[in-house]
């Protein structure tokens, strides 16, 4: 794992934070099933911490059939119950109820836009956002990019998905790169996936 003295300073807060920021966190992923399930874990922490999330990122895998979004949207009373029966997910259940309703509409802005990411990247024009910040109070907690995304999604239907869980969202699936210049993982994101960088 990267030192300590390096890595943006959130992920220093324990094992699994740190982990989580070394393999995961500012990544580019766009396949449905990952943008899938950072939509439900992003939309649970609401009011929680993060790391509070990834303690139970195992136990939401179960529960969501390893986030397949078809067959999320099926869900019904029963799985329902099941969750808020286990204490291996958020036992919400506002959120829950959410989370089924956002993958009906989320499978709709797939089939509209031929994948999740390039939704997206419609708001984007196709670019990841590189932001450089210095040190953690550089790091906004919302955008327009995100307060516009967030609209879009409500007016959709998307629940408990306001534009600060959008940015938080997309900083984690790496449509933003907001890893600190001396994060070793700042160039490694960049590094691992070329072509939708903007030019320096």
């Amino acid at each position: 794992m990267s030192q300590d003295a390096d890595i943006c300073g959130w992920a220093r807060q324990s094992e699994i934070e740190h982990r989580y920021h070394d393999q995961e966190w500012g990544l580019l992923r766009t396949d449905d099933r990952t943008l899938f399930e950072f939509m439900v874990l992003e939309s649970a922490q609401a009011g929680l911490s993060w790391r509070t999330v990834l303690n139970k990122r195992e136990g939401y895998r179960r529960h969501y059939r390893n986030f397949e979004p078809e067959r999320v949207a099926q869900f019904g009373e029963k799985e329902i119950e099941a969750m808020l029966a286990d204490a291996g997910v958020i036992r919400n259940r506002a959120k829950i109820e959410a989370s089924i309703n956002n993958a009906k509409h989320f499978l709709a802005i797939s089939t509209e836009f031929d994948g999740f990411a390039n939704f997206l990247w419609s708001f984007m024009e196709s670019r990841v956002i590189v932001n450089r910040p210095k040190t953690l109070a550089d790091i906004p907690a919302e955008t327009d990019l995100s307060k516009q995304i967030a609209k879009d999604l409500k007016r959709r239907g998307v629940r408990f998905f306001g534009s600060t869980i959008v940015y938080a969202y997309l900083q984690a699936t790496g449509f933003v790169n907001d890893h600190l210049e001396t994060c070793p993982a700042y160039q490694r994101c960049i590094d691992l996936c070329p072509g939708v960088w903007p030019s320096a």
